[in-house]
Order: C-alpha cells, then structure tokens, then sequence
C-alpha cells in the first residue's frame, strides 16, 4: 500500500493505493486530536505502519512529527518536484486536496523507489538544535532592540550613546539605567565617572577623562520631549536589552549542559576555535545531515558548500548551491571562518583560495567544504578529532563511505 497524505494547515487528505494503482481508501481528516487518532487507527487497518509508506510536501510539522512517532515512513516530496509532475495526471494541471493526496500516492507507487526517506533526528540532537536555534533568535532580538536604543540616544541624547559606544556591554546598560537623561549627568566628572566604573568591575579600555569628553563634546540633542519622557524611554529600552541578555545566558547555559551529554561532543569539541555555542551550532545543524547522509560528497552537498555546475552545449557556468540547508550551512561557515584563526592548516586553504582570486564568502566555504570532510572522517570513524590524523597532506580520506556509527 501507498499512501498520499495532502496537507494543510486546517485540514488534510489521505488516499491509500494499491500496487496497482487503483485507490483503496481515501478521506478528509480535521486537524484536531480526535482527526489524527481517527487517522492513524484507520491506517492500521490497511497494514503494519512499517508496511505503509506516506508521501508529503513537508519536512516538520505535527503531521510528519506523528507519522513518524506512529512508525510510518515519510517519504518528502518536494513542492516544486511535484508540480513539474502534475502533466503525468493530466495537461491542465489541476489542484484539489483529493486529487494532490491521489497524485503524492500514485509519484510515490511509481518512483518511490528512487527518493530518500525521511529519517527521525536522534532526540539529543533536537535537544540541542532547538537550543542552538532559540538563541540565534534571541541575538537577532538583542541587536535590533540595541539599535533601537542607539537610535533613541542619537535621537535624544547623543552624549550618552558617546559614552555607550565606549563601554562594556554590560557596564554600559548599568550607566544608561542610572543616567538615562543630559540632566542627570550634568554633574558627572571624570572622578566621579571613574570611581563608578571602577565599582562595576570596568576594565579601563578608556579612561574617564575620554569618556567624560566625549559626553561634554558630543552635540546638543534638538529633542521636544521632557526629560521625564526621555528617562522613562532610555530605561524601558535599556531594561529590553538586559532581559535578551539574560535570556541569551540562560540559552548558553543549557547548551553546555546539552553538549555533555551528547554523544557526537566528543568527536568535534577539540576543533580549533570551536566554542560552545558553535559545537552546538554544528551538532544541532550539521548532526541530522550526518546521520542520513551517505557520502561525504552527499554530506557536503546538503550543507550547501558545493558549487553546481550547469552545462548545456557550448555554455557552462558554476554557480552557487541555493537549494541546501541554509542553517546548516550558517553554522559551518561561521565555525570555518574562525578555525583559519586558530590552524595552520585551515588558514592555509582559506589563504590559497583568496591567493586563486576567490571573493571572501567562496574561500570561506571552500574551507567548509574541507572541514565537512574532516567531520564525516571522524562521525564514520567514530574517533575524535585529531589535527596529525585527520590533516595528512591536506586530504581527507573517503573512499570507505560506510559510517561506523550510526
């Protein structure tokens, strides 16, 4: 049997088909409890979930997250793919949920055969993506809530985004909290200034006669609004920002602690320049593209790092790979472009790759590329990563593309 599972938001359409082609059972399914449990019961009736394959046009999703619980294998198939298949079932090419759920059991009865399934991450794995993932949004957060509050003292006070240009982070939120307004440092000296920073554990990048003459250089805000107002609105965006930063601590927090436990750490924590929240970053990201990869060349193909080649007569061009995991490779290019600061050996790919007129980014993945093949060596091997091992000749060895662990 062959399933066809159209999705959708509010509702679903299931067909099951026989190996002939012909639709044994087809229905509407709410996107409720009582539709999903009604669904997969009504499933079990057709076959062991082992025994019966689901054609989709997603990857997540609480559709595909309880198919996969149920045992049933998902095969994904891509929507683009998909509509470039519709002429087989007709020239008009028409779309309803029904006949979609028909079409994705019939693709799936027919070619099959040649797409990948879908495989479950490991849930350590997820732990720690969602983890990696939260953060990232949390740092998009503090930045824009950062630019915000410059913007707000470039606005109304300007000598005092003087002085928060000048300071650590922290330091900095704790003076903009205590003297949010140009009145209230009118009295500020450079030892009174100096005194306070001292008290907050300031490291003394600039000293405070700098600081306090670039608070009294800086222009004369042109602001209409009362100094209360301007107080009340430097705090409340100053008391945003230490809130992203805690909940950004609290994230690396629990990623280190994700990291012990998880058994793909020890392969890569020894790679130059690879800090928590970066391992965390790869094992979150690159971990699921490993654990169903077959290749190294496939590996490195999903993480987007490979350049494609289009040929047709007399034109060729290489391009770069749009269709990849773009988080995936986000995570990788970062490690990369730090581990040239930390290895002879990866700063000498990167500076190769500039020396043959490559721009910046394609030197950096060009690099990534390279450290891809170092990860897929160790994960196949199951052995840590080791500089004299795993850098020979600047080649990494991957005619045997059975992985050791799994």
């Amino acid at each position: 049997m062959f399933i066809g599972w159209d999705w959708a938001t509010e509702t679903h359409d299931v067909t099951v088909m026989g190996h002939t082609g012909k639709r044994v059972d087809r229905w509407e399914l709410a996107h409720t409890e009582e539709g999903f449990a009604t669904t997969l019961a009504r499933l079990r009736r057709h076959g062991a979930p082992a025994d019966l394959p689901v054609a989709i046009e997603t990857t997540r999703g609480l559709a595909v997250d309880r198919l996969l619980a149920a045992g049933h294998p998902i095969v994904v198939v891509h929507p683009n793919a998909f509509h470039a298949m519709r002429a087989r079932w007709g020239a008009s090419k028409a779309k309803t949920d029904a006949g979609d759920s028909m079409k994705l059991a019939d693709y799936l009865r027919t070619d099959g055969h040649l797409l990948p399934r879908l495989e479950p991450t490991g849930q350590a794995t997820l732990d720690l993506q969602a983890l990696t993932r939260q953060r990232a949004g949390h740092v998009e957060a503090r930045v824009a809530a950062t630019n915000q509050l410059a913007a707000l003292l470039d606005e109304h006070w300007p000598g005092g985004k003087a002085v928060f240009a000048n300071l650590d982070s922290d330091i900095a939120m704790a003076f903009l909290k205590r003297y949010s307004t140009p009145g209230s440092a009118a009295r500020l000296t450079a030892g009174r200034l100096g005194a306070w920073c001292k008290k907050q554990g300031y490291s003394g990048r600039k000293p405070a006669d700098v600081l306090i003459a670039r608070l009294r250089s800086a222009p004369a805000a042109a602001s209409r609004l009362s100094e209360t107002v301007v107080a009340q609105l430097v705090r409340v965006q100053v008391q945003l920002v230490q809130s992203i930063r805690a909940t950004i601590r609290t994230l690396e927090k629990a990623i280190t602690e994700a990291i012990e436990k998880h058994p793909y750490a020890p392969l890569f924590a020894t790679m130059p320049r690879i800090g928590n929240v970066s391992l965390g970053q790869v094992i979150g990201e690159i971990g699921p593209l490993l654990e169903r990869a077959q290749t190294s060349e496939q590996l490195i193909a999903e993480a987007g790092v490979v350049p494609v080649t289009r040929a047709s007569g007399k034109s060729r061009t290489v391009a770069f790979r749009f269709a990849a995991n773009r988080r995936a490779r986000a995570a990788l290019t970062t490690f990369a472009d730090n581990s040239r600061h930390g290895s002879d050996w990866a700063a000498k790919i990167y500076n190769d790759a500039r020396a043959r007129k490559k721009r910046h980014p394609h030197a950096i993945r060009i690099l990534a590329r390279a450290w891809l093949r170092v990860m897929w060596a160790c994960w196949r091997d199951g052995t840590c990563y080791d500089p004299d091992i795993h850098q020979t000749n600047t080649k990494i060895n991957t005619s045997a593309d059975t992985p050791v662990r799994g």
